[in-house]
């Protein structure tokens, strides 16, 4: 299959995420049903940074995952066969695995690689990692699921 790029503006018709939630600024590639590569900018204007920690901003490490769920959950909705709209939401089902290498500082980008190794009655399960200048910040694997959200 060939490799799709992604802007801010298709990340945004695929994810609900919202300012300040929308962790995701770019994908690399995408190769639907196998992987994903996609950038995340970390800027000192992130609402986060005051709180942790005022003397040292560090990017919360559950916010490092959101965002490779956020990149993996890209993938699944560019891979799957189900239709996506605004009612569509794909859910953390776990997360096994994260470690954390390297705190991600204001300036760094997050690069996020996701890789499919699973997919049985519509869960995911993704391999993913963060690195920062070629340097590890984070893995995991994570279970997700997309479902619709019904008024």
């Amino acid at each position: 299959m060939s490799e799709q790029q992604m802007d801010i503006h298709a990340i945004m018709r695929h994810l609900p995420h919202r300012y300040p939630f929308l962790l995701v600024d770019r994908v690399l590639e995408l190769v639907p049903g196998e992987r994903i590569v996609a950038i995340k900018n970390v800027s000192m204007n992130e609402p986060h940074f005051p709180g942790h920690f005022p003397n040292f901003p560090v990017m919360p490490g559950v916010l490092i995952l959101e965002a490779m769920a956020q990149a993996a959950g890209l993938l699944a909705f560019k891979s799957g066969t189900q239709q996506v709209d605004d009612k569509s939401v794909i859910y953390f089902a776990g997360i096994d695995g994260a470690r954390f290498k390297r705190p991600v500082v204001p300036g760094d980008q997050l690069r996020i690689e996701a890789t499919v190794i699973t997919v049985k009655r519509g869960i995911w399960k993704f391999s993913v990692r963060a690195t920062v200048d070629g340097q590890l910040a984070s893995e995991a694997e994570l279970l997700c699921t997309l479902k619709r959200i019904d008024e």
